[in-house]
């Protein structure tokens, strides 16, 4: 229903402290009724709650104004008055506040479910409580405390245990849609992925997140395309899996572009856990081509071929990304079981 946006303005309030009431008892057969004014209501929050079925910003496009309720006024016989309903403000996971004046990060939510922004102001007391001794009809009670207001800033921060990265056309889109259940957009032409897509790859009882991030060019951590808007997205990764279309002339500088550009946004980007993937190895001439890449960079990291209609080379790949999701898991992350017939992994043991 909303189109998909990983960043807004909004306004928020909290709402105001009801005021204390200035009232006396007075009854029938009770001369000295004294003062009974109640307090004032306390005014509601402002409230950031995090959803897990929300996956944009796009719903806090339609309506930017949150205010919560004000605080009732106090009123006689001691009689309290209401508080005020907190607002609450949906977000999904992820999401960072920030001051929208000047950009400064207010609080990142991630790992929380709820979180009071803005509190409420304080209701006023009632006259009852100024009584004494000496002031025996107190004809005064506190106002209550006004709320606050704030712009704010709200940026969108994908949560996911792999970024796949790669120039426009290199497979990424092919390699989300097999492992996982996303429907990213596949055609012959750059950019058919303009939004980040999440999917998650299952093996028994263990999940991986996959964030598909649109196309990154030359020249993006400076603005250019589409990948300084999203590179963001990235930057909570457990780690980095780079694709390389081996069909592409510029298939052994690939990398070196891509890990510039990342490093040029953020040198955490650059420093992230990473796999190197050749795709389209099916293609004339890309076993060559392959070669070439896993000799220049074998020695760095894991470097595979895949083309998503050879089933062995897939399971390679498919397992590759659950180590590289899971670090911290002996083995194969901690895995129950692993593709059979797989000479790639028998190797492996052997060494």
């Amino acid at each position: 229903m909303f189109g998909f946006s990983d960043e807004t303005y909004i306004d928020v309030a909290s709402g105001d402290g009801g005021h204390g009431c200035v009232s006396f008892r007075r009854e029938k057969f009770v001369p000295k009724g004294g003062p009974d004014g109640g307090d004032g209501g306390r005014g509601g929050d402002v409230v950031f709650v995090v959803r897990d079925n929300l996956r944009t910003l796009g719903h806090l496009k339609l309506i930017r104004n949150f205010r919560a309720e004000n605080g009732r006024s106090g009123q006689g016989a001691r009689c309290a008055g209401r508080n005020g309903r907190d607002v609450e403000i949906p977000v999904p996971p992820g999401t960072v506040i920030k001051n929208a004046a000047t950009g400064e990060v207010i609080k990142d939510l991630t790992g929380l479910d709820r979180f009071v922004f803005l509190e409420g102001g304080r209701g006023g007391l009632g006259n009852w409580h100024f009584r004494n001794a000496v002031r025996q009809t107190p004809r005064f009670a506190q106002p209550g405390e006004k709320g606050s207001e704030m712009r704010v800033g709200l940026e969108l921060q994908i949560i996911a245990d792999i970024g796949l990265v790669g120039f426009p056309n290199a497979g990424k889109s092919s390699l989300i849609n097999l492992f996982t259940n996303a429907r990213s957009k596949v055609a012959g032409y750059p950019f058919t992925t303009k939004i980040p897509v999440l999917g998650v790859l299952r093996e028994g009882d263990q999940d991986v997140v996959i964030a598909d991030i649109p196309g990154i060019i030359e020249g993006a951590s400076e603005g250019a395309g589409m990948g300084f808007k999203f590179l963001r997205h990235i930057s909570r990764t457990n780690g980095l899996c780079y694709m390389v279309d081996l069909s592409d002339d510029n298939y052994l500088t690939a990398y070196d572009v891509l890990s510039s550009e990342l490093a040029a946004y953020s040198e955490e980007l650059a420093g992230k856990k990473k796999i190197l993937i050749g795709t389209k190895i099916d293609e004339e001439g890309a076993e060559e081509r392959f070669a070439e890449l896993s000799a220049k960079y074998g020695g760095d990291m894991t470097v595979l071929p895949l083309s998503i209609y050879m089933d062995d080379l897939v399971e390679k790949v498919k397992w590759e990304l659950f180590r590289l999701a899971v670090p911290e898991k002996p083995d194969y992350g901690g895995f129950t079981s692993r593709p059979d017939n797989d000479a790639y992994y028998r190797e492996s043991d052997e060494e």
